[in-house]
């Protein structure tokens, strides 16, 4: 498109949000696709009411051929507009219908837009998902994904989520297609022998990026709930034998929300489809949330125990949101946060409840640990932030909004009580049904709960030792500023003293310590000792505090269970006495409370508080760990640091530490079954280690890999393999040309859908830089590999040592496509930035990740994904040049 500066100039309105004089009521929305051209038809009435007095109404159009365009005033409207003429602005992807007559307030009107458009090759708008049959049959299908900004590639539309109005959608489709949306089908009209008219129910009052449509071959399996909604997953048709673990997941979980919510679930239908092609792992929308085939689908035979945990992880996220998000909606993207961070905390509290035997509450740590290596870097935000542009509102979507915000609702339900926090919940959803609202009206509902339940509640008086809580100034510290804080603890005799400050990564930057100490939060402590078990709580409001014991202890650890945001360091002899404890009787602490003890020495080294020593010191207790969750933290703090030293060559340290680590979890693995036997957080631990051993050759695991691998092969991929071991079996099996081969035939093979990405992961592990680069290659072509699993495979080739280089110059050279395909400021893009460059810790790959990306045009060049993978790999470098000589004489010293 040529922008004629002369024309843009004539363009009535000059900012990127919409005007409020026109408010858009009920979309009237006829949708005509064609599978064949890949184009679709549209005509879009959108009933309006003007608020004041304007000749031009604005709203959003992007990629839209528009044909027709006119403003009928409504009945008994005696002001009629004239002359309507059509002005767009590409940049800001506006149109504007300008009227020769001012529209008159107080009145309604509407607008009526005819349109073409091509169906979008990316995952966003309304776009093209193809699969391929058992016959090896190319079948095409359209779907939409419009959050946060691509309604407007469907249909023109005030595209903000504070303009909530109706819709009433129509859609055109051949005969043997089935078509799909929020609502339910009231009608089906034929208008010619093929082709037929789908008339679906008025929605509820709900934001454009909620609506939906599919226009496909699906099939489906239905159950009706408690509660009396219908419950429907759309898959494929020859995927629907794995559809019948998410519909009973799904029956339950929304029987779960409306009665912990106590509001009804208000439509009379909720559909589950699983596309083909989808960039994320789901998608909410009312009525008919959306998910990636592999967040959805399962097969009790094939299926491992993570995939089941991850699928009912995903639903209970989609269908939170079904009150979260939808029905009460942020007034704009700044607090997104109000909608992810909930659904991400809702995940964990509901499927506590409908699938216990997941112990999903062992796995929620790792997500604040995520959270927190993002947030200590200077390039974090704040969970409510101020943002503008499509791409800004993309880089939302990122682990502050998800996990920092699960996070910090985590640890606000354990301050309050379960009970307080619930009843501020729901009073919270009730009162703004339908309705947009900001940070600051949720916290304010907290309060006013917890005001409300401790001014006749005793109970909840003793819960914490500074008697008055004002929710709102505590919630705010967590909300409107970036970091999370380092809480340090000095025991002298009984006196507990007690000091925050902003925990800051910044290694030799002086400006930025002076710029952490000028943050301050309200902490939540909580704390056990040698002498008490039971959970002590104290408020922390200030730079200093102390608390007195009622006797003197051997030792004491903060944050219990690691329920708050935020790090601890012991001084004097403090983690000397915790570590003592983890040698002689670990058990003394809950597995969650040594997972976070592993995790914080770590994060306490990073910015020089203890010596790299003394964390290797704790993790020797480990060799007698048997539970998931410290066992992966310690794989998650010595793996990285392995990693570091495989991308500089430093060969005799590098295997000195290799062996050290699997020396570590020798024992553990040596035990492991090579069965799907156990309870789900065994089978996932079992898998974690088997496949651990085997990327680290450790001989046992190896041989037993490759007799199973060749016997694998031998039936031609007919003899069943544990679910939880095949990882590790495909991994080995894929070291030799023959095996690799074989598994990416078997990759193609429909009977293998379910183990798609394990055998992808096998593949992106060879030594052979052909077979890799030909991996990427097709998997940003998307014909054999799907271009959705493009992002997962470029980060598994630069994590191998033989694909780092390639990964880096695969991403600098086809930069553009990547950005044409994923979208400016998406997760993908910033997973496969940091991704591919967080292993490095050398000057030169600095310079060349500084100097490619700062070549780009600005807006690429501004992405907060760059500034965090510039200062990680500064941090990488510092954290190298210091420590390296020490770890080299530890290793040497604790050589098993």
């Amino acid at each position: 498109e040529q922008l004629d500066p002369a024309v843009l100039a004539q363009f009535p309105w000059d900012k990127v949000r919409l005007p409020r004089h026109v408010v858009p009521l009920h979309y009237h929305l006829l949708i005509h696709p064609n599978l064949t051209t890949l184009t679709f038809t549209g005509t879009v009435d959108i009933d309006v009411a003007v608020a004041q007095p304007t000749k031009a109404v604005v709203l959003h159009g992007k990629r839209l051929r528009v044909t027709g365009a006119a403003i009928e005033a409504g009945a008994g409207n005696p002001c009629a507009a004239r002359d309507v003429r059509l002005l767009w602005h590409p940049p800001r992807e506006q149109l504007a219908l300008l009227s020769a007559e001012p529209l008159c307030a107080g009145h309604n009107y509407t607008l009526r837009i005819q349109y073409s458009a091509n169906l979008s090759d990316s995952f966003h708008g309304f776009y093209k998902s193809t699969y391929r049959t058992q016959e090896g049959e190319l079948r095409v299908l359209a779907s939409t994904h419009f959050e946060p900004t691509s309604a407007r590639m469907a249909f023109p539309c005030f595209d903000e989520p504070a303009f909530k109005a109706r819709f009433s959608i129509k859609i055109r489709r051949e005969p043997n297609h089935l078509a799909l949306s929020n609502m339910p089908l009231v009608k089906s009209v034929n208008i010619a022998s093929w082709l037929v008219e789908d008339h679906f129910d008025t929605s509820v009052k709900m934001s454009t990026y909620l609506v939906a449509f599919i226009v496909s071959d699906f099939k489906s399996i239905s159950k009706i709930t408690n509660h009396g909604v219908k419950i429907s997953i759309y898959t494929v048709p020859e995927k629907i034998n794995q559809a019948h673990y998410a519909l009973d997941a799904a029956v339950k979980l929304l029987d779960f929300y409306e009665d912990y919510f106590s509001i009804p679930y208000p439509l009379p239908k909720q559909d589950l489809a699983a596309i083909p092609d989808f960039q994320s792992g789901a998608m909410e929308n009312w009525g008919l949330t959306t998910y990636r085939e592999s967040a959805l689908l399962y097969d009790p035979e094939k299926s491992s125990a993570s995939s089941r945990l991850w699928i009912t992880m995903t639903i209970a996220h989609e269908l939170a949101h079904q009150w979260f998000g939808n029905l009460v909606t942020m007034e704009w993207w700044n607090d997104l946060w109000l909608n992810e961070g909930f659904a991400k905390f809702m995940e964990l509290l509901s499927v506590n409840v409908t699938h216990p035997e997941l112990r999903v509450e062992d796995y929620f740590l790792r997500r604040c640990f995520d959270a927190m290596e993002v947030d200590a870097l200077n390039s974090s935000h704040p969970v409510s932030t101020p943002v503008e542009d499509p791409a800004q509102i993309l880089e939302m979507f990122d682990e502050v909004s998800y996990e920092k915000g699960s996070c910090i609702l985590n640890m606000l339900r354990d301050f309050l009580t379960a009970d307080v926090f619930k009843s501020g919940l729901v009073q919270y959803l009730q009162k703004y049904s339908y309705q947009n609202t900001k940070n600051e009206d949720f916290v304010l509902h907290l309060s006013s709960s917890s005001s409300y339940m401790s001014s006749f509640s005793l109970t909840n008086k003793q819960h914490w030792t500074k008697e008055t809580l004002d929710v709102k100034a505590m919630m705010d510290t967590w909300t409107l500023q970036k970091g999370f804080p380092l809480v340090t603890v000095t025991v002298r005799g009984k006196n507990v003293h007690l000091q925050q400050e902003r925990f800051c990564k910044a290694f030799s930057l002086n400006k930025a310590l002076l710029f952490c100490n000028r943050y301050l939060w309200h902490i939540p402590l909580t704390y056990i000792t040698s002498k008490s078990h039971t959970v002590q709580r104290f408020l922390m409001r200030t730079k200093t505090d102390v608390i007195i014991l009622p006797e003197e202890v051997e030792w004491v650890k903060f944050n219990v269970d690691m329920n708050g945001y935020y790090i601890v360091h012991y001084e004097d002899d403090g983690w000397d006495r915790l570590i003592n404890l983890l040698r002689e009787n670990h058990t003394v602490i809950s597995s969650n409370d040594r997972a976070s003890l592993i995790n914080n020495i770590f994060q306490l080294v990073r910015i020089k508080k203890l010596s790299i020593s003394k964390a290797f010191d704790l993790t020797l207790y480990m060799k007698r760990e048997t539970q998931i969750m410290p066992i992966l933290q310690g794989m998650n703090e010595l793996v990285p640091i392995y990693k570091l030293m495989e991308r500089r060559d430093m060969d005799d340290t590098e295997k000195q530490l290799k062996d050290y680590i699997v020396n570590l979890f020798k024992d553990l693995i040596d035990k492991q079954l090579w069965s799907d036997e156990g309870s789900v957080s065994e089978r996932m631990l079992r898998q974690s280690l088997l496949m651990f051993a085997c990327v680290r050759r450790y001989q046992p695991c190896v041989d037993k890999a490759e007799e199973y691998f060749s016997k694998w092969q031998k039936s031609n991929g007919t003899l069943r393999l544990p679910a939880d071991v095949k990882t590790a079996v495909y991994i080995v099996g894929a070291q030799t040309s023959e095996g690799w081969d074989f598994l990416l035939s078997k990759y193609q093979h429909h009977s293998f859908s379910v183990d798609k990405d394990k055998i992808a992961s096998a593949l992106s592990l060879t030594r052979n830089k052909d077979k890799l680069q030909w991996l990427m290659e097709e998997g940003l072509r998307g014909d054999i590999i799907k271009t959705q699993d493009f992002p997962y495979i470029i980060v598994s080739v630069a994590r191998n040592p033989s694909g780092y280089h390639l990964a880096w110059t695969f991403l600098r050279e086809n930069w553009e496509k990547l950005i044409e395909k994923f979208e400016l400021g998406s997760s993908s893009i910033a997973g496969i930035v940091t991704g591919v460059t967080n292993q490095y810790s050398t000057r030169p790959q600095l310079a060349q990740v500084k100097e490619f990306f700062s070549s780009l045009e600005e807006k690429s060049a501004q992405l907060r994904c760059i500034q965090q993978a510039i200062e990680t790999i500064e941090d990488n470098i510092e954290w190298m040049d210091r420590y390296f000589e020490e770890i080299k004489t530890w290793l040497q010293k604790n050589q098993p």
